[in-house]
């Protein structure tokens, strides 16, 4: 009998493009290694990072989400990373509601200059991860005597999107 696979968990990482994403970049010219488990998305803010993209990157198999920032005061945004922190509160409390772990879920503050800091975030997330084992999702079986085909891919479920109480987006 072949041995199972050690599991190796898929992470998601959203990282601010004048911060987190530039020090990922200072920590591969100082040759800082990180797991190569996490897959980073750039966006141009922390605040960018809507609930649904984190949502749907756990649908389609991420183990873990993290998401990278300026600094509080260092946005160049100027409110933006304020935002994604109050976001990611918000998701944290949906995902308690949901079953899954709350440490699947990583807002960390990373500074353009913080290269080393990134490297070992993102191998703590990866470790992390790897101790609460794969994210095991329900979803809607298949109908009886008819396999999974590509119309049957699974699709991200809208979520509402928080509104404040201006009636603005969170």
């Amino acid at each position: 009998m072949p041995e199972t696979a050690a599991f190796e968990p898929k992470i998601v990482a959203f990282f601010c493009n004048w911060c987190t994403y530039t020090a990922a970049d200072l920590a591969g010219i100082s040759r800082k290694q990180y797991s190569p488990n996490v897959r980073v998305v750039r966006l141009m803010c922390s605040g960018r990072v809507d609930p649904q993209f984190v949502l749907a990157a756990f649908y389609q198999g991420a183990d873990g989400v993290l998401v990278g920032g300026c600094h509080p005061g260092d946005c160049h945004y100027q409110e933006g990373n304020y935002k994604a922190r109050r976001r990611v509160e918000l998701l944290r409390a949906l995902l308690r509601e949901m079953g899954i772990e709350q440490e699947r879920l990583r807002l960390e503050w990373i500074s353009a200059s913080e290269g080393e800091k990134l490297s070992r975030v993102c191998n703590e997330m990866t470790e992390q991860v790897r101790q609460l084992g794969p994210l095991r999702l329900l979803r809607p079986a298949p109908e009886a005597g008819k396999g999974l085909t590509s119309a049957d891919a699974p699709v991200p479920v809208a979520v509402p999107v928080p509104q404040t109480a201006g009636g603005g987006r969170l």
